[in-house]
């Protein structure tokens, strides 16, 4: 009979025999230590913005209150009632009727973002305001999110290859394209929700206004809401569903705007798109309506922006977009895509960085983005000799 080895000299051989062979992990080099991500800028979560103090960022406080100050003092002269403000504005233009809303605006109003914290505020940051021509940036981000899905495929493909409508049917007009009407160059002719193109901000002889020739597209800018409408329009039928609620779904919510921005249309500009009736918003006040909007959720639209389209880190529209939305157009290269208002050549912000831009509308409202400094601005209800001055005083106040 074989004889049986107790255990204990069983398990001291099998130790022996694995201290003998190398493993797996003994006969391989171990990995490098990889090294930690860096940490994502800091983003405000709905309903709640970070306050910091303002020499915990870097800021001289007695400097950055002389500053706040300059805002509150340097408000518009625009009454306060929009609708009077309507009329001494554009009363003396042909067709000058509101035909959206309009109401009281509030006080001189601010908020000063640095990497992403604010430490600077006045005024009334959370009461929703009409915000003009700043909503021209949302129409352009819009038209954005429709090329960064390739719904819209080339930005210099003639409108009415993408959207066969009547607006965009005759000889001038279908040869607009959407890189154009981005950049106010298109001389869009036509009248949209009951208001002719040449009514808004008429230049000139009036026996002109109507007979002139009109403008090869991509040669002359020209402010003008009408065409801005439709682009909008244009938009509209891309997306076949209400601009609102793409915004809504694709920037807004996921940037923690809050529930009380509204984007008004007219009271005319309805549109039958697949059997359903819906309001084509459009690109300012002018006539009432556009965006309106507390000055907090414009600054975090504001921050979007300036992070390239970034936010926690998703990328909600691309940075590609808002490098085109940036660059200077050749008939004025102040301007980029609307209402994208660059300081190329330092002219209309001699105190700011010259790659720093603004949204920008009437009132005046404006989203300053400044990237050398990581810096977003918001100044509701300044008149506009103020806003240079205003950037002077908070860029000062960097220490």
């Amino acid at each position: 009979m074989r004889a049986i080895r107790p255990f204990s000299v069983m398990v001291a051989a099998m130790l022996c025999l694995a201290a003998a062979v190398p493993t797996f992990a003994q006969g391989r080099r171990a990995a490098p230590a990889q090294p930690a991500a860096a940490p994502l800028p800091y983003v405000p979560p709905r309903g709640a913005w970070e306050r910091k103090p303002p020499a915990e960022l870097g800021f001289d406080a007695a400097k950055l209150a002389e500053a706040v100050t300059y805002a509150q003092q340097h408000e518009s002269t625009t009454p306060r009632d929009l609708a009077v403000a309507h009329y001494l504005q554009w009363g003396r233009e042909p067709y000058d009727a509101p035909i959206g809303p309009l109401k009281e605006r509030g006080p001189a109003t601010g908020l000063v973002i640095h990497k992403g914290y604010i430490v600077a505020e006045w005024g009334e940051p959370t009461r929703v305001d009409m915000t003009f021509s700043v909503t021209k940036s949302f129409v352009s981000t819009v038209v954005g999110l429709a090329f960064d899905t390739q719904l819209l495929r080339d930005v210099h493909e003639p409108v009415s290859v993408t959207v066969p409508i009547a607006e965009f049917a005759s000889a001038h007009n279908r040869t607009i394209t959407w890189d154009h009407l981005l950049r106010q160059t298109s001389d869009w002719e036509g009248t949209l929700w009951g208001k002719p193109d040449w009514a808004d901000r008429p230049q000139g002889e009036p026996s002109t206004w109507m007979t002139r020739p009109r403008n090869a597209p991509g040669t002359v800018y020209k402010y003008n809401d009408v065409r801005v409408n439709a682009l909008a329009l244009a938009a509209l039928h891309v997306w076949r569903r209400p601009l609102p609620q793409v915004l809504r779904e694709r920037i807004m919510d996921p940037i923690g705007a809050s529930r009380s921005w509204q984007w008004h249309a007219y009271d005319t500009a309805w549109v039958n798109i697949d059997g359903v009736m819906m309001q084509a918003v459009g690109g300012g006040g002018h006539w009432g309506g556009g965006m309106f909007i507390d000055a907090e959720d414009m600054a975090r639209f504001g921050l979007l922006t300036l992070r390239g389209g970034t936010w926690g880190g998703r990328q909600l529209l691309s940075e590609q977009w808002i490098r085109q939305a940036r660059t200077p157009g050749t008939a004025n290269p102040q301007y980029g895509y609307m209402n994208y208002f660059l300081n190329t050549g330092r002219k209309a912000l001699p105190s700011a960085p010259a790659e720093a831009w603004y949204h920008l509308g009437n009132g005046t409202n404006m989203v300053y983005c400044d990237p050398a400094n990581d810096l977003v601005i918001v100044a509701r209800w300044i008149d506009t000799p103020g806003m240079d001055g205003l950037v002077q005083r908070i860029l000062a106040a960097r220490q």
